[in-house]
């Protein structure tokens, strides 16, 4: 406890870290103020059909990723998912297309470019996903919670009003990356996430209670396996595969430089939470364009205890890992940096063999990485059909929840120990580094 203390004594002495982590809480705040003011036009007293029928399915993750701002009507309803289907299909279109390509490896101003273009495509996405959001509150279900004086106006203003939302919202995430403390994009969506954990917690607390016979020890047993679990994510996000390099000695006048040996991390989930977002989002498609119901084809592919959606959510993660990996590690060009710092693997040849064995090596650690990235990803639906765990309970047995928010805190404490030890402060943990998702370290 006294060394708990100390560390938080140690952050707050930090000027600049304490200005970013209020900055973040406060933009955060904003954000979930903003998630309880319901659009014009609506009764918030009459929402209790909305709120219900988004506790399973598609639609259940959607309303956890955004906070509950889909069953509340409000002003965020949407969140910042469309910004993420604007981003997935920018990526796409960088592999795909090769003038696209061209201009995102133009430095600075080419992907500025891309991200001018991602947020104009974030307007067409949101206004799409609005009419079918409208649709949806327009539906017999949802309808008595309209108020009939607004209808001539209700269309254009909700359009116009969860369009600026879903705006002000990516305006946010992008300040806390610049301004705040870890990616704004994930930090505000993880958020959303733990502000269903509390309500989840007792609503599965107050169901095994009522069920009696051993309903207590099964929840008992439930939080257990969470916990191991969240043990487990943990050792996956922070898993590396370590490569050694040697460096060659140079003789500088009286002086010699390098001669030692160091280590390259080759993490075992270099993607991290991304593969998971994305497929998260290509799966929202069959609900949005069912108009977001569970309707015809959409109800395979929506409810996360049927097979066809854990199938089809495993392809897509593993297939989005390998995607992602490829994005955002180039082999080529750690061989070359590697053969400018004088540094070798041993046994491999400098340039090109060099790059193709890390790549090699990427290779077959990426693939076991994403299968029980993709395997994390079902846990939900098969903990759901195996123990009837409530379904807003189960969401975070793994899948897209857990890793989010285990994902994301990794990264938030990485940063704010590397802070600390800039500043020759003792790290958040005596027993070793927090590594992240992205942190890289040679020993």
């Amino acid at each position: 406890m006294k060394k708990f203390v100390q560390t938080i004594k140690n952050i707050w002495a930090i000027d600049e870290l304490k200005q970013k982590i209020v900055f973040t809480l406060l933009l955060l705040f904003i954000y979930r103020l903003g998630s309880f003011i319901v659009l014009p036009g609506i009764d918030p007293n009459k929402l209790a059909n909305l709120a219900s029928s988004t506790k399973s399915g598609m639609l259940g993750l959607l309303d956890a990723f955004v906070g509950g701002a889909f069953s509340k009507a409000s002003i965020f309803a949407l969140g910042i998912m469309p910004y993420i289907s604007a981003s997935i299909f920018m990526q796409l279109m960088t592999i795909l297309v090769p003038q696209m390509a061209k201009v995102q490896k133009d430095g600075d101003s080419g992907r500025n470019k891309i991200n001018q273009w991602t947020r104009y495509l974030t307007i067409v996405v949101t206004a799409f996903q609005a009419a079918a959001y409208i649709g949806y509150l327009k539906s017999p279900a949802n309808a008595d919670a309209l108020i009939p004086a607004y209808a001539p106006f209700f269309w254009v203003s909700t359009v116009v009003i969860l369009t600026v939302g879903t705006l002000f919202v990516m305006w946010l995430g992008e300040k806390i990356t610049d301004k705040g403390l870890g990616n704004g994009t994930s930090i505000i969506i993880m958020v959303g996430i733990l502000a269903r954990l509390p309500k989840a917690v007792q609503d599965e607390f107050e169901a095994r209670f009522v069920r009696g016979g051993g309903g207590l020890l099964i929840f008992l047993i439930e939080i257990a396996l969470l916990i191991a679990i969240i043990m487990g994510l943990v050792m996956l996000i922070q898993g590396t595969r370590k490569v050694t390099v040697n460096y060659a000695k140079q003789i500088v006048g009286n002086n010699q430089f390098g001669g030692a040996r160091n280590f390259l991390p080759l993490k075992v989930n270099a993607a991290g939470v991304m593969p998971i977002i994305f497929a998260q989002a290509i799966l929202f498609l069959p609900t949005i364009f069912s108009g977001f119901t569970n309707n015809g084809l959409a109800k395979y592919f929506t409810d996360h205890t049927k097979v066809p959606y854990m199938i089809v959510y495993s392809v897509c993660v593993i297939a989005f890992t390998f995607l992602y990996t490829a994005l955002i590690f180039n082999p080529k060009q750690m061989a070359e940096d590697l053969k400018r710092n004088n540094g070798f693997i041993p046994g491999v040849k400098p340039g090109q063999p060099t790059a193709d064995y890390i790549g090699t090596i990427m290779d077959r650690i990426t693939l076991p990485g994403a299968v029980i990235l993709a395997f994390v990803g079902i846990l939900p639906g098969i903990f759901q059909l195996i123990f009837g765990t409530q379904q807003g309970f189960s969401t975070f047995y793994g899948g897209t929840s857990l890793l989010i928010m285990v994902g994301v805190i990794l990264d938030t404490l990485q940063q704010i120990e590397t802070q600390l030890l800039m500043r020759q402060y003792d790290g958040l943990m005596s027993t070793g580094r927090v590594l992240g998702r992205t942190a890289v370290t040679t020993s």
